[in-house]
């Protein structure tokens, strides 16, 4: 796949998740990559350094323009911590952690970060507001309560899967209604069965 044809493919997916996920300005924005499954191969086998800047800066760039903010998550070898901007790392009270990335331990993402960010650091652990996964690397543990899976306008970037999530507030007060109406439906049966009881009674009495 060309350079050109993954930019294309990568901007109109960010643009489709963040319209999709209604994102406004300051919210934060997950990206998991194996740049390994863009070229074809297994993850975390054949990463590609040129791959994840490609993708990395496609993403910034779009990011930076509406005031979104940027968390490359990394693979397992660090603990999925994440590359944010120290800024949001600061605001949002996020535990910095000692990580070096490398190609093969972080990934092919977190390098391009580090490249392409004002002033990178790693995090634990951060609750984005949505996400996009490019080859099921797993971004459900940094995409807040309650996810919501967005189905993107396209399905692959290279060879690579790409999937999504949104996130929306806890629905308690659907639950409350759900309650009501279960207590509601409970009590218009006992009224039934006790007027069945009294029409029983009278017809037999």
């Amino acid at each position: 796949m060309k350079e050109k044809d993954i930019q294309r493919a990568t901007s109109q997916i960010v643009e489709d998740v963040i319209d999709k996920a209604n994102l406004k300005q300051g919210a934060i924005f997950v990206l998991g990559l194996s740049s390994s499954e863009v070229i074809g191969g297994q993850i975390g086998k054949e990463s590609s350094q040129e791959i994840g800047e490609i993708i990395v800066k496609t993403i910034l760039d779009i990011l930076e323009e509406k005031g979104i903010h940027l968390a490359v998550q990394g693979c397992e070898h660090v603990n999925r911590a994440l590359v944010v901007e120290r800024q949001v790392a600061e605001q949002f009270g996020l535990e910095m952690v000692s990580v070096l990335p490398s190609l093969h331990a972080g990934g092919s993402g977190q390098l391009a970060a580090f490249k392409f960010m004002q002033d990178p650091v790693e995090v634990e652990f951060i609750k984005a507001h949505a996400g996009l996964d490019i080859g099921d690397t797993a971004i459900g543990m940094h995409v807040k309560h309650v996810q919501v899976p967005i189905r993107p306008v396209l399905r692959e970037i290279g060879y690579a899967h790409v999937t999504a999530l949104a996130s929306r507030p806890n629905s308690l007060v659907v639950r409350v209604r759900s309650i009501q109406k279960i207590l509601s439906e409970s009590h218009e049966n006992e009224k039934n069965k006790t007027t069945t009881r009294k029409n029983y009674q009278i017809f037999h009495s």
